[in-house]
């Protein structure tokens, strides 16, 4: 028995070829073998037994006929050989038993032959032909009419009871094939009489081909018999041979019978069926191909028998001569096919149409065949249901990946496949039929796709990943590549890839270990040394990828790999290359066997040539990178041939690939590693022309190689190493390069920080001489001395105030210290009555700005004396304090002159402002007597001073007082359109301009509802559109060149109902114009009111308007408008009055301008440019005029603060050289003999040049010059920071200050010296108002930039030098100097510091944001580079560094504000969004509920954005889930304060999701694909129970939904099922609705859900099946619920790979589809009750379609069904798909049912 073991074992092999080839040799041995090996030996005897009995058809097939070939070669008993196969025949499987029939027949005969016709057995019981019969019931079909004739007289002799019983059967056993030849003849008869009269030849071919189809569907339908195939074939064949003889044409639905012989071909396994249907379709080609020859001008199909390809060349290996014969002889006639198939133009290809609507198998795969082909001739909104496999995963990635084809599912599936054979895991019960029954078939229809012009190259990889699935097709596949290795090589066949990719089919057959030695001797001929190159180094290549499939080959390939053969082929370079490049794979994937290599790889490095070379080292490095070579003990040998690399790009690669592996024991070799490491930087540093990109790849590989060694170490091998790798990083461009240098950098800085030197104090910075100055300022003006100065110097003696506490002491204990508030009353009556405001609104503020610094000290001091009154318990000190005060001011008020009434008016506002929001009782208080003042038109000194109070009170009042707001504002604007006063009106505009502050700035309350909060955005939005046109309006007379702007100004804000009719505002306007003339200070407050509006308009979005603004009032001041303007312009004087209040004005807009990259540095030096001009004019002109004065004051306080902002905002660098020009031009203002007026101008703009902020309306910038001050910049030519802080301008501004101190220490102008002593108080107030406002009320209101997180980081660090860097770039302003990927490199360095140096950085970053746009404006984008990437990078900087810095919060503050968010670009607003959890770690409660709050008001207003396209929009949305998806990941739902927030955005964006779309049209928008996929993996981190009930639908509450958002909710649910976030029941609750639902829109629902269905148990399938189909019983809309069991039944069947998922075929696949499942025995439990359900609705829908057949066009539709109308068109299509469906089941019917069935008439 030992001797058939291993050929036996053979048999065993999946490959059906070899396994006949060993049955060949198992019998020729038996042949040949001694008596105790031969037949009838016990081991031979065992060895056919075992042949029979194999399971694997090609075994059982060969066994028979070498069995009988023994026979009548008399090597074998006949007795025994019939009484080996009746025992086989037995037990055998059924597919088997026509096989043994055959053979029992045939050996029968031969026994009949050689006894003369006079053999016969012992007894009739005996008798083969009685054992057959009575063995088992299903052979009684497979016994011949020739096998029966030749018994039948030999029973009729003996009468027996067995006699009987044989000739009961007989006409059973006739029955079948009598009555199928019967028909055939019949049909050959009338069709030789109608050729004879020449009548219906066509309809008799027709009814002809109908006969074939219908005969030759019993072979191929789910419940054929398995005998008797080989029989119909010959008959039909015959048929048609008759039809040619009759001269009668090939007819082209002939086609339809060739599909079906191709899946005959593909099912058969027998030699005798394989040769019967071979012969057919050679008969039919040939026809065909004689009728094509006949027919010029045909068009030509795809043709149907090219499915028949790949099946034949499976049967060339067949050991049968006659079938391998005819499988050659067809193959011919497809070569030709082929051959013209790639050679006719695909334009002139035609698709096939025209074939039955009710679907076969033959005809699913000749469609999917043709939508392949055409499919992007013919684009079809059709998906495939291979993305029901398991392959696709049941991750949400999967879930909406990139569009697919179909190879490529085939492809994964079949992966998936082997990986879990490999891995032990079970095969899903679908898979394994698919597995057995359509490996061959969709092989099929690869093997055509082969020759695709574009699909070619993914049908081979198709092709072997079924190779790899079914190994059987091993020999198959095989025999492809011969087949078309022979196409692609004609002269007429052109494809030069295709021959690559087809040859490196081969290696994948080499996963069977039965197929390597058949791969290793395809190749091995192609390495004869007298081959051609290309072939040899081809043949190598794949040899090397064979032995990476399977190891057996390495013998073979170490053959072809020795050293030897580089000397042997030193003068062929393909070859010596492909053998580096194999040796090198080898010692990559198995550095075990690249040791035994080991001295191929020594000669690859030995190699003249680098290529060879470089392949050698990469070689030896994978070994070193093992481990499995020692890297230094390998150095000694090969360091002496690493020459050339600076020379060969990529020979620098390799060798630094090579050389990482030096880090392991660099210091276990000093001297080696060094120098390894200094080759190493050597390529780094390398500069060369040419082969740039390959130079780029090298660097990289250097400094990642760097990385690798110790910094320690490196530093030491080189010299100044960090100095020169920062140098490096500035200088380089390349982002590969930088990539790799950064990665060495963090390195570095990761390095020094867990080395620095701990508990290092930064080092302190000495205070300037200008702040020393300051200090003392306050002991100086008001010395014990010098007491009654404060009420000569009121202003400074407001701002300093220390003289308070000196004259407090004076006082007495009793008043002093338990009663300060009388001595603080007393004093501010004698300031009220020493501060004159002169009826000028620029003296207004800065008296308003003074009494604010003495309010404070006044509370401070109240407060300080109620806690020493301890016996009285204060629940809240700060109203107590403040009540007494506004008490006390109210009541000087009414007593006082005017005079001191305007500034307690001010005083009253200033108390207000510093009160905390919560102050409601005394701001209320205030404002009630401020509008009583308002409207006291008769005072008009109490009007003006109250309305800039009243505006002032309205921008502090609490983000709840909603009411008194509205009151402030409507007064302010009542009282300017009807006052006469343009002093009064100047007043309400800077009133006015005071309110648009808190416009649309504050976060709600939380307890107010959605509702209430959009009802008081809209009465703000309104109140500004208000304060806008009017503002206008009142200027509309005084700027007559700019009206057309003021009025599209206006334009922006429609008139509202609530709205002061503006026609009587025109004629208030008409009647006053002259009054406003006659005021500079009334025009002026109107400008700087609309001036200061600017940031409400960009709050409320109106963008324009806010240009619009800066436009004008850029326009109204002289040399900085288009339109020069001159001081002494006569005629223009009305618009040159409108210049005072611009100058004053421009400095906010700019400040605000900046903020939002609204301005420009060119446009910004241009300011700065006029101002010089401006004020330079008008010193140069010798006038006294109140217009020249307040014109020259206005100009010079206005630049110095413009200056200011600039200055301080650290985004643009100014030239030193201007900055001491305008100093001087201020300087001159008040050291020359003008008016007093102009002498404050000039104090205030070197003071407002220096940070006071004198004057201003807001203070546009928080002033923390210590951040400024300690780093010096290199470049002293420019100045960017506050100049407090810069060395290069500190003497000069020192040597200023010092002369206004002066002048307010003593002056013999009065007027000088208060103006003086005021303007240094302004400066001084300033420095020190962080100390002030920390003591104003006794709470912590610091400002941004007051964290003092001191970063000992030592000056010489990394992260010094890049700061530093970072806060000087640029300082020219050109961006020309430094590439945008050098700064983002920096950046990204930074980000990952540990800590960073005390600097400002929120400068720094906005100056990083605004660089990218100066470049791309100045240059054309680098292409390399995506735009937007430096931007994106300053955000996420500040992301990281946010915590320790508060002016990178506040930059991510403004940023994420809805009104700034809405003009950021696409990128900018993405990254936002997807770093949402960030934010939330950084921002407060209040600020992160507005975050979120403008997150939905942001996607909710994008519905009617214009300017974004949609995908723009579904990427904003995507890029929110993923954002809110982190969010939820960063602590417990549960205690996260934020959760509803966070929910109430899910609502929002899920209302906005994409509409359920098939895979098809998801592949069309792959952006809603995206979006559906983050919002899934969002929803399924979601607390669970808002989830369900946010996604719950019940047929009760769905009329309250939206139909489509019902659908966009059972897709989810559907989603969440599938990656097991929420359990499968609960899309079973959606089953009624959505199975009984209208189907427009809800085919991409329903497959969805069938995908998910894939995931659950065989049960639920089932379980869903049956409810499916008894829904369709009832529902109004049948067609949906058939529409999922064609998904459903189509997806777990085994035509799955051949289905295209498209509504009409889905339902057209129902009878193949349904068959095909419920013949599954998983199944088969369900078939009868869903075939009855199926019946039922069967019925219902027969009796529709009846009514609707009968109904005419005037009758009513019929309704009795409970269908509805808008099914009515699809009545044709259900009825006879259902019907067939029911008769293909009807075997599942009982007897009942059958004939209500047979009682239905379907045409």
């Amino acid at each position: 028995m030992d001797s058939y073991t291993s050929l036996l074992e053979k048999t065993r092999l999946p490959q059906p070829s070899l396994q006949k080839f060993a049955v060949i040799s198992i019998f020729s041995k038996l042949r040949t073998a001694p008596l105790h090996l031969g037949p009838d030996s016990e081991p031979g005897s065992h060895a056919i037994s075992q042949c029979l009995l194999s399971s694997s058809p090609a075994v059982v097939d060969q066994s028979v006929r070498e069995l009988c070939r023994l026979v009548l070669d008399s090597k074998f008993d006949l007795s025994r050989a019939l009484l080996e196969l009746q025992s086989v025949l037995e037990g055998s499987d059924p597919k088997f038993v026509p096989l043994f029939v055959k053979s029992l027949g045939f050996l029968v005969c031969v026994g009949f032959e050689r006894s003369n016709g006079s053999w016969k057995p012992e007894s009739h019981e005996d008798h083969p032909f009685v054992k057959i019969l009575s063995c088992r019931r299903d052979v009684e079909l497979e016994l011949t009419v020739d096998f029966i004739n030749g018994f039948v007289l030999l029973f009729n002799s003996r009468p027996s009871i067995d006699r009987v019983q044989i000739t009961y059967k007989l006409p059973k056993i006739f029955s079948s094939q009598k009555l199928r030849e019967c028909m055939v003849d019949s049909f050959t008869v009338v069709l030789r009489q109608l050729v004879g009269k020449r009548m219906f030849i066509i309809e008799a071919q027709l009814y002809g081909v109908e006969l074939i189809e219908n005969m030759l569907s019993l072979c191929t339908s789910p419940c054929k018999q398995y005998g008797g195939i080989e029989y119909i074939v010959e008959v039909l064949k015959n048929m048609l041979v008759v039809q040619k003889d009759l001269g009668l044409q090939y007819t082209p639905e002939l086609s339809s019978v060739i599909l079906s012989l191709s899946v005959l071909l593909i099912d058969s396994k027998f030699e005798h069926q394989q040769f019967s249907t071979l012969k057919f379709l050679h008969f039919l080609l040939e026809w065909k191909s004689d009728n094509e020859h006949a027919v010029n001008g045909a068009e030509y199909f795809l043709s149907e028998e090219l499915l028949v390809i790949f099946p034949v060349i499976s049967l060339i290996s067949s050991p049968s001569k006659s079938v391998k014969g005819a499988a050659n002889d067809l193959l011919v006639l497809l070569e030709r096919l082929l051959v013209k198939l790639w050679t006719t133009p695909k334009v002139k290809l035609a698709k096939k149409l025209g074939y039955q609507s009710i679907s076969k198998p033959e005809l699913m795969a000749y469609r999917l065949l043709q939508h392949l082909w055409f499919e992007d001739q013919f684009p079809l909104s059709y998906s495939f249901f291979l993305s029901f496999s398991p392959a696709c995963g049941t991750g949400v990635q999967e879930m909406h990946g990139n569009p697919r084809s179909w190879a490529y599912q085939l492809k994964e599936l079949a992966l998936w496949i082997v990986e879990r054979r490999k891995s032990g895991l079970p095969v899903p019960r679908s898979q394994e039929i698919f597995l057995t029954e359509m490996p061959l078939l969709l092989g099929a229809i690869a093997a055509v796709l082969v020759m695709h012009p574009s699909l070619g190259n993914s049908a081979l990889d198709a092709l072997a990943s079924i190779g790899n699935m079914d190994p059987k097709l091993g020999v198959s596949l095989l025999l492809s590549v011969l087949f078309y290795n022979n196409i692609f090589t004609r002269k007429d066949v052109v494809s030069p890839n295709m021959l690559p990719k087809l040859l490196g089919m081969l290696p994948s057959l080499a996963s069977q270990t039965g197929m390597v030695p058949l791969v290793v001797q395809t190749i091995l001929p192609m390495l004869h040394k007298n081959a051609k190159p290309v072939l040899y180094g081809t043949a190598t290549r794949l040899l090397c990828q064979t032995w990476e499939i399977n190891d057996r080959a390495f013998g073979s390939l170490q053959g072809v790999l020795i050293p030897k053969g580089f000397a042997e082929f030193m003068h062929e370079r393909n070859i010596c290359i492909s053998m580096a490049v194999s040796i090198r794979d080898v010692c990559r994937k198995n550095p075990d066997r690249g040791v035994d290599l080991i001295l191929s790889v020594s000669a690859c490095i030995e190699s003249p040539d680098p290529t060879i070379q470089a392949l050698g080292f990469q070689s030896l490095a994978h070994l070193c990178e093992a481990d499995v070579i020692d890297f230094y003990t390998a150095w000694d040998v090969i360091g002496k041939h690493v020459q050339g690399y600076n020379e060969d790009p990529v020979l620098a690669y390799s060798v630094c690939f090579l050389l990482r592996w030096g880090a392991r024991d660099a210091d276990a070799y000093p001297d080696a590693s060094k120098e390894v490491t200094n080759i190493i930087w050597g390529v780094g540093c390398s500069l060369h022309m040419g082969h740039e990109l390959q130079w780029v790849k090298a660097k990289a590989s250097a400094f990642e190689a760097l990385i690798q060694y110790e910094i320690p170490s490196t530093e030491k091998n080189i010299s100044n190493f960090k100095q020169m790798v920062m140098d490096l990083l500035l200088s380089e461009t390349n982002p590969d390069v930088l990539k790799a240098l950064e990665g060495l950098l963090v390195k570095i800085i990761g390095h020094e920080h867990s080395n620095r030197r701990r508990f290092v104090k930064e080092k302190k910075v000495p205070a300037s001489k200008i702040e020393k100055l300051l200090d003392v300022f306050p002991q100086v003006i008001f010395s014990s001395g010098k007491r009654s100065n404060a009420g000569e110097l009121p202003g400074a003696a407001l701002l300093c105030g220390s003289f308070i506490s000196n004259n407090l002491k004076t006082q007495g204990t009793v008043r002093g210290v338990q009663d300060p508030h009388s001595g603080y009353e007393d004093m501010m009556v004698q300031m009220a009555a020493s501060l004159q405001l002169s009826r000028n609104i620029f003296l207004a503020l800065l008296s308003l700005e003074s009494w604010k610094a003495f309010v404070r000290r006044w509370m401070r001091a109240s407060i300080l004396s109620i806690d020493a009154k301890a016996s009285v318990i204060v629940s809240d000190k700060t109203s107590k304090a403040a009540n007494a005060i506004l008490k006390s001011m109210m009541q000087v008020a009414e007593e006082s002159i005017p005079r001191s009434a305007e500034n307690i008016a001010l005083a009253i506002g200033a108390l207000c402002v510093v009160l905390p929001p919560s102050a409601h009782i005394i701001k209320s208080t205030a404002s009630k007597c401020l509008l009583g003042w308002l409207f006291q038109y008769e005072h008009e000194h109490r009007q003006w001073s109250a309305a800039m109070s009243l505006g002032l009170i309205s921008s502090s009042l609490h983000v709840t007082d909603h009411e008194q707001k509205f009151m402030n504002i409507t007064g302010l604007l009542e009282v300017l359109c009807c006052s006469k006063s343009s002093i009064v009106k100047g007043a309400c505009g800077i009133g006015l301009g005071f309110s648009c502050q808190d416009l649309l700035s504050r976060v709600e309350a939380p307890d107010d509802s959605n509702a209430n909060e959009e009802n008081h955005k809209m009465l703000e939005e309104r109140l500004l559109g208000r304060i806008v046109r009017t503002l206008s309006l009142m200027l509309h007379p005084v700027a007559d060149s700019s009206a057309n702007t003021l009025e599209s100004l206006c334009a922006h804000f429609p008139t509202g109902t609530d709205d002061i009719d503006t026609s009587i505002t025109s004629e208030l306007l008409d009647d006053d114009s002259n009054g406003l003339d006659d005021d500079i200070w009334g025009i002026a407050g109107l400008v700087i009111g609309l001036g200061s509006s600017i940031g409400a308009m960009y709050r409320a979005g109106a963008y324009d308007a806010a240009l619009k603004v800066k436009e004008l009032i850029i326009s109204w001041i002289p040399h900085m408008s288009s339109s020069v303007q001159t001081v002494d312009s006569s005629n223009e004087r009305s618009e040159i009055l409108l210049s005072v209040g611009s100058c004053l004005a421009l400095p906010h807009v700019v400040a605000f301008c900046q903020r939002v990259e609204m301005v420009d540095g060119n446009e910004l030096d241009h300011l700065i440019n006029g101002y010089v001009e401006l004020i330079s004019d008008l010193l140069s002109v010798n006038k006294s005029g109140s217009f020249h004065k307040s014109l020259l004051m206005a100009s010079t306080a206005g630049a110095g603060s413009l200056l200011s902002c600039i200055l301080s905002e650290g985004l643009h660098f100014i030239e030193v050289e201007h900055v001491k020009c305008l100093l001087e031009l201020f300087r001159k203002c008040y050291s020359s003999p003008y008016p007093p007026i102009v002498h404050l101008g000039g104090m205030l703009g070197i003071v407002n040049a220096l940070g006071a902020g004198a004057g201003n309306l807001v203070d546009f910038h928080p002033f923390n010059p210590s951040v400024h001050a300690g780093y010096d910049q290199k470049d002293h030519s420019h100045i960017s920071g506050p100049i407090l802080a810069s060395p290069a301008c500190e003497e000069h501004s020192t040597s200023l200050m010092q002369e206004i101190f002066l002048v307010a220490q003593n002056s013999d102008d009065k007027h000088l010296q208060q103006y003086a002593a005021w303007a240094v108080s302004f400066l001084r107030n300033r420095l020190w108002s962080r100390e002030i406002s920390n003591s104003a009320s006794g709470t912590q209101s610091e400002s941004v930039g007051s964290k003092s997180i001191l970063h000992g980081v030592p000056e010489d660090s990394a992260v010094m030098k890049l700061a530093l860097w970072l806060k000087s770039f640029n300082q020219s302003g050109t961006g020309s100097d430094t590439h945008i990927c050098t700064v983002a490199a920096i950046l990204r360095c930074l980000s990952l510091a540990p800590r960073l140096p005390t600097l400002d950085w929120g400068a720094i970053v906005r100056r990083c944001m605004r660089y990218e746009v100066q470049v791309t404006r100045l240059s054309a984008p680098d292409m390399a580079l995506k735009e937007g990437t430096l931007r994106e990078e300053c955000l996420q900087f500040a992301l990281v560094h946010a915590k320790q810095f508060d002016a990178l919060l506040t930059f991510l503050d403004e940023l994420c504000d809805l009104s700034r968010f809405r003009t950021l670009e696409l990128s900018l607003q993405r990254c936002l969004l997807g770093h949402l959890a960030e934010l939330i770690k950084l921002f407060s409660g209040s600020r992160l509920e507005k975050l979120l709050g403008d997150v939905v008001n942001y996607f909710s207003s994008l519905t009617t954005d214009q300017v974004l396209d949609s995908e723009e929009k579904s990427s904003l949305r995507s890029y929110c889930w993923k954002g809110l998806n982190q969010c939820l990941d960063e602590a417990s739902l549960d205690s996260l304060e934020y959760i509803e927030s966070i929910e109430r955005c899910m609502e929002v964006l899920f209302s906005f999701l994409p509409s359920p779309q098939s895979p098809a049209a998801v592949e069309v928008n792959q952006l809603s694909s995206v979006e559906w996929s983050e919002a899934v993996r969002c929803l399924a981190k979601a607390r669970p129970g808002w989830l369900l009930n946010f996604l719950h639908v019940s047929l009760l509450d769905s009329g309250d939904v939206n139909f489509v958002e019902v659908l966009k909710r059972i897709d989810a649910k559907a989603k969440l099922v599938r990656i097991g976030s929420i359990p499968l029941t609960e899309l079973g609750k959606s089953k009624s609705y959505l199975l009984n639902s209208e189907p427009l829109g809800t085919w991409g629902v329903l497959i969805e859900v069938v995908a998910t269905l894939q995931h659950a148990e065989g049960s639920v399938k089932r379980q869903w099946l049956i409810d499916a189909v008894e829904i369709s019983c009832v529902s109004s809309y049948p067609s949906t619920a058939l529409e999922f069991i064609g998904l459903l039944s189509g997806s777990c069947c085994k035509y799955m790979p051949l289905l295209i998922a498209d509504r009409s075929y889905v339902l057209n696949d129902l009878p193949v589809t349904l068959t095909s499942l419920l013949s599954d025995p998983n199944w088969e439990a369900i078939a009868e009750s869903f075939t009855s359900y199926l019946l039922t609705s069967t019925e219902r829908i027969y009796r529709w379609a009846t009514k609707l057949s009968s109904a005419g066009d005037d009758d009513a539709l019929p309704s009795s069904q409970g269908i509805d109308e808008s099914e009515n068109g699809m009545a044709k299509i259900l009825l006879p798909v259902m019907h067939h469906a029911c008769v293909c089941l009807k075997h599942y019917l009982t007897l009942d049912n059958q004939l209500r069935l047979a009682n239905m008439v379907v045409n």
